[in-house]
């Protein structure tokens, strides 16, 4: 990654994204491309014309939503900027942490460089400034309703700008002007359409889901080694795994995912060789490149939708202009979230499935029964006098229950607003709320049964010899969770032991 990103809002990349989010202010730094700013500067100068000759244009020289018909003289435009950006600042709930608000930050900017929403390169290069700087404003969750953009939380966004609202500094959340002034940095006074730019797009929403969508895409991956590692522990086989298989159903990702079980599996000791009596596995293990290939679809679905967002204008009204310099303001709906809460109920559909599954590899691993008296019952060898990992499960059990729930489509969901004028909503930023702690779930979900697993890999080592191998990605993992977890002789005090595999489990989502 280059140490400094020039956006153009054209070319932003997850992987930018990512860098500038989880990155320290200014490592990289980001920029303005020199062509952006001549966009930038021709949208500012067509508002200043359309001002000047006195037309009426949504937004610029009218009011907002339901007051779309009030028209604003020329003497009020900059009072009617700053107060769209006070009277919309009504989020709740927790604030986002940095990392969301330096994504959304970035993401916001990057629109804004495309040069259709008449915003001054002044306002814009303090949005970059902040970020290179680390002025965060504080941003509440909630609020959106995903349609007309984002507007109460980007309004908490926008406030920092023009010397209000609260913003993170150093450790020491602030008053917006002091932040400012703590950096060097000075409020703008807002000019026509610049309120309205600022706080009206699908920004939150694509910051939040860019954020999970990426941990999403190493989950699946999780996934794949926690269900091979269940399936060494179980004494199961590879022949579902055939590539034979997958050819003849060749979804591409069902493929993908077979293709890598076999080399996470490669070379290991644990699995059975063709056994006439015993020729097939359950469906957990049976059918993972089936069921977490079918998962993985909806990744990639969220991913590919994404990356077209990234790079798209979503705020309203929009600024064209032609070559010979004619200005029309036209009126859209590119704000409108529905895109993005399709492909985050999607994703977090898919996602609790994953969970699922997982969730039923635990209790294979666990009972006794189920696993064909492969491994003790709850996965220790003096049970009653010991629990064992009885209550793992319940754990996993009780958080695919919460996804269960939250997997229900916000997108399905509507309310109207703004006297009935924004009649139908997306419910965006809802989607991609429920899809975080989905995401949170799954990797705790994973972790339980990585934990249970290895605990399994050691029973089996009892009865067929400590010097047997594991697959060449199992064994990674295994020798990871074994340097901090030790294998359970009795009952002992159980929280730590789930925690230190979840430090694993989250560098591994976070690409660390």
């Amino acid at each position: 990654m280059t140490r400094e990103i020039a956006i153009d809002g054209a070319s932003l990349t997850f992987e930018q994204v990512l860098a500038v989010a989880y990155g320290l202010p200014g490592e990289p730094r980001v920029s303005l491309d020199e062509q952006a700013k001549v966009k930038v500067n021709r949208a500012a100068a067509a508002v200043d014309a359309l001002l000047d000759r006195g037309e009426i244009a949504y937004g610029i020289t009218t009011g907002f939503g339901a007051f779309k018909d009030k028209i604003i003289s020329r003497e009020q435009v900059e009072e009617l900027q700053r107060n769209i950006v006070l009277s919309h600042a009504v989020g709740v709930g927790e604030p986002f942490d940095t990392p969301t608000v330096r994504a959304i930050m970035l993401i916001r900017a990057n629109t804004l460089a495309r040069g259709f929403s008449g915003i001054r390169l002044e306002t814009l290069e303090l949005i970059l400034a902040c970020l290179n700087y680390g002025v965060h404003p504080i941003i509440p969750e909630k609020g959106s309703l995903g349609a007309s953009g984002d507007l109460a939380p980007l309004a908490h966004f926008a406030c920092v700008l023009i010397g209000e609202g609260k913003a993170e500094f150093r450790g020491e959340v602030l008053p917006g002007a002091e932040a400012l002034a703590k950096a060097g940095l000075s409020p703008q006074v807002l000019r026509a359409k610049e309120g309205l730019a600022l706080t009206n797009g699908t920004t939150i929403m694509t910051a939040v889901g860019l954020l999970e969508t990426a941990k999403a895409i190493r989950l699946a991956d999780l996934a794949d080694i926690s269900g091979c590692l269940s399936l060494e522990a179980l004494n199961g086989t590879l022949m579902a795994f055939d590539e034979r298989i997958h050819e003849i159903r060749p979804h591409p990702r069902q493929v993908d995912t077979a293709k890598n079980l076999r080399s996470i599996l490669e070379g290991s000791e644990f699995v059975r060789s063709f056994d006439p009596t015993n020729v097939q596995d359950a469906y957990t293990l049976r059918c993972m490149p089936q069921v977490h290939g079918a998962c993985r679809d909806a990744v990639a679905y969220a991913e590919w939708l994404l990356k077209i967002e990234l790079n798209s204008v979503t705020d309203n009204p929009l600024i064209f202009q032609d070559d010979d310099g004619d200005i029309e303001v036209v009126s859209g709906g590119n704000f409108h979230g529905e895109p993005l809460a399709l492909a985050f109920d999607y994703l977090t559909i898919a996602l609790t499935d994953l969970g699922n599954i997982s969730e039923r590899r635990i209790m294979r691993l666990t009972d006794e029964a189920s696993n064909a008296h492969v491994l003790p019952a709850f996965l220790t060898e003096c049970g009653g006098l010991n629990s064992g990992f009885m209550i793992v499960q319940y754990t996993a059990a009780a958080l695919c229950t919460e996804n269960k729930i939250l997997a229900h489509p916000a997108s399905v969901d509507t309310i109207p607003s703004s006297a009935n004028v924004e009649d139908h909503v997306s419910m965006g930023v809802t989607g991609v709320l429920k899809l975080r702690q989905v995401v949170k779930n799954l990797t705790t979900i994973l972790s339980l049964e990585l934990l249970c697993a290895s605990q399994g890999i050691d029973l089996r080592k009892k009865k067929i010899g400590p010097d047997k191998r594991l697959g060449k990605g199992t064994s990674r993992i295994y020798a990871a969770i074994r340097e901090l977890v030790p294998f359970i002789e009795s009952d002992e005090y159980m929280k730590p032991h789930l925690d230190a595999v979840l430090a694993v489990a989250n560098e591994f989502v976070e690409g660390k």
